[in-house]
């Protein structure tokens, strides 16, 4: 056997009432049931009064609630209907059901105030984005626009004919080749960064020495602190001797350290110090580059991550780089599950550290008792 249960709403035929007459029908129907209790109340002892004055409220709450029903809940429902075929995904669990629990006008005005929140965030989000992408799509097409024009220039004059200084000649195409190597660079770091984006690409960790990769960094690095006087440190000293190992893609983990690394000695102070500290934690390894330069202004601390952006454009462009670095590192640690984290103060240096998990230790093997004789 099969129970069906019906609400109110399939119950009540549907007729286009206006509320007046609503109004009217339910005066005259209490009016009369109110009518008939006083008629009929002298007659009765006090257990019939108090029965005829139940059925009396339950008949006056049903008329009352099936004319909200009639004149105000079917217009409720009709106003779900419609937030569900625009936002279907998130009101698909509206039913009529819903509209019998308490304070449904109220319930509804929350759910719409919520949905034009959360539509407002999402057009002030793309708008971000939008002004991001030009912004990018500007920065794009100039940093593009430098090698190309470079190397054409140089290889435009070479080809015109009027150079027979055999010399002048190898000059002008090492600096047209040099351009291309910077652009070759560029489009390289776009391509790695669009595939961290994307999440193509895959950490490959392993077991390695840290303290050893650093010590690498530094020779790779050396000539290039030693134009600008800057001294490299690992910290602490005995580092230099004791291994620590950590579980990360070694590959992508040097190429975070040389850009963390190599932008210190950059736009750290000229006859300065660069300081990198490995800490050993628990579980893990805090990495801090920090170097003694000028520092960050704090406008920009929570910028630099970003593809392009320059603190001080030209300073940055004449130093080279492509203006990827930071931003492949971001991508390279979270990756990693970790976070890049700056602390700058303007006049005393900057911070960049990051965490790195250690190796699990190995657990002991259970201890076998020799068997007795």
């Amino acid at each position: 056997m099969t129970v069906v249960f019906l609400s109110p709403a399939s119950i009540i035929p549907r007729v286009n009432l206006s509320s007046r007459t609503i109004a009217i029908l339910i005066a005259l129907l209490v009016g009369g049931v109110l009518s008939t209790f006083a008629w009929v109340a002298p007659t009765l002892d006090f257990q019939q009064a108090a029965l005829a004055m139940g059925i009396t409220v339950a008949a006056c709450f049903l008329l009352v609630y099936l004319s909200f029903e009639a004149l105000l809940f079917r217009e409720i429902n009709n106003i779900y209907a419609g937030l569900e075929n625009i936002k279907r995904k998130e009101f698909r669990r509206l039913s009529n059901k819903f509209l019998f629990r308490p304070e449904p006008l109220k319930r509804m005005r929350d759910e719409i105030l919520d949905m034009a929140e959360r539509k407002e965030r999402e057009i002030e989000e793309l708008k971000r984005l939008q002004a991001l992408r030009r912004e990018f799509l500007a920065d794009v097409s100039h940093e593009l626009k430098t090698p190309i024009f470079a190397a054409q220039g140089f290889l435009h004059t070479v080809l015109d004919g009027d150079m027979d200084d055999d010399f002048l000649r190898q000059k002008f195409l090492t600096k047209a080749a040099t351009s291309l190597d910077t652009l070759d660079a560029l489009v390289q770091d776009l391509v790695t960064i669009s595939q961290l984006e994307k999440g193509v690409v895959r950490m490959r960790k392993q077991r390695f020495n840290l303290a050893e990769l650093v010590r690498e960094i530094f020779e790779q690095l050396e000539q290039k602190a030693a134009q600008r006087h800057v001294v490299l440190q690992l910290f602490p000293p005995t580092l230099h001797t004791e291994p620590l190992l950590v579980v990360a893609d070694r590959n992508r983990i040097r190429q975070v350290l040389i850009n963390l690394i190599d932008n210190a000695i950059k736009y750290g102070k000229e006859g300065g110090h660069v300081v990198v500290s490995l800490v050993e934690a628990q579980k893990v390894v805090r990495v801090a580059v920090r170097d003694d330069g000028a520092g960050i202004p704090k406008q920009h601390q929570n910028r630099i991550f970003e593809r392009f952006y320059r603190i001080d454009k030209s300073r940055s462009r004449d130093s080279g780089g492509s203006g990827l670095g930071l931003a492949i590192s971001k991508h390279i640690v979270e990756a990693h599950k970790s976070v890049i984290r700056v602390r700058s103060e303007v006049g005393v240096g900057t911070t960049l550290e990051f965490k790195l998990p250690k190796p699990r230790p190995a657990k002991e093997a259970p201890e076998v008792s020799a068997p007795e004789a």
